[in-house]
């Protein structure tokens, strides 16, 4: 299991963690988009301890204020042109997997025109994509899961894939995380775990909330190529009951 467990940056002792268990690192500090241009040079200095010896890695790229389906042409192209820079970041730190939120929001967009705007995004944005590197699209507020199979049958191209965070499943979904990795089969590639209550998404420790992390981890890890980032901001004692217990 180790071999396909990363920890997210999101905490600070991430790096040191992953070097005591042999886990990877999820490159957090580029969910800002700030931190892509004005603080650039100190966010590259600042992950070198972190990631100093670490080998295995993902990147999870910028979100805030970005929408693959944005109505406005100037939103869609902003959006692709954060992600391009955050697809050259994940090849330069040797990231096989770039993370990047599908921008679903119910109260904007309806299904058909969610699914089919993405279609197209997606489509165009893989055609400039870094060899060797497989795009995750993250779920957020995707009631099920049939919108984003959907953009993703469509698509049709293996660098394509979903990264499953069952704590927003289980906050925002109607349908239970089981079921999403079931309907999910070939095209899950990455998981981001963390747990709660079912009633907000708190990213807490793998042991406190409604979901069964070891259970799901199982069905997930059915597949050879899946892989699973634990986001917690004190990642230490959710590693000790995975690893340990």
């Amino acid at each position: 299991m180790r071999n396909r467990l990363y920890l997210s940056t999101i905490d600070p002792a991430a790096g040191k963690v992953a070097r005591q268990y042999g886990l990877g690192i999820e490159i957090a500090e580029f969910c800002t988009a700030w931190n892509l241009d004005r603080e650039l040079a100190a966010t590259r200095k600042a992950l070198e301890k972190p990631l100093n010896g670490i080998s295995r890695r993902v990147l999870h790229g910028p979100f805030n204020e970005l929408f693959p389906c944005a109505i406005d042409p100037k939103a869609r192209e902003l959006t692709a042109f954060r992600f391009s820079q955050a697809a050259a970041l994940a090849r330069e730190y040797g990231a096989g997997k770039l993370v990047l939120h599908g921008g679903f929001n119910p109260q904007m967009y309806y299904r058909q025109w969610y699914v089919e705007q993405s279609v197209l995004f997606w489509g165009e944005f893989l055609t400039e994509l870094p060899e060797g590197l497989t795009v995750c699209v993250e779920n957020v507020l995707e009631p099920t899961p049939d919108m984003l199979l959907d953009i993703l049958r469509q698509v049709n191209d293996p660098r394509l894939r979903l990264c499953l965070d069952v704590g927003h499943v289980n906050a925002y979904s109607k349908v239970s995380a089981k079921i999403w990795i079931e309907e999910s089969g070939e095209y899950l590639s990455h998981l981001h775990i963390h747990n709660n209550d079912g009633s907000w998404d708190t990213h807490s420790a793998l042991f406190e909330g409604t979901l069964p992390i070891r259970e799901l981890l199982g069905m997930a890890f059915k597949r050879a190529d899946v892989t699973a980032t634990l986001e917690l901001p004190d990642c230490l004692p959710s590693v000790k009951w995975l690893l340990e217990e």
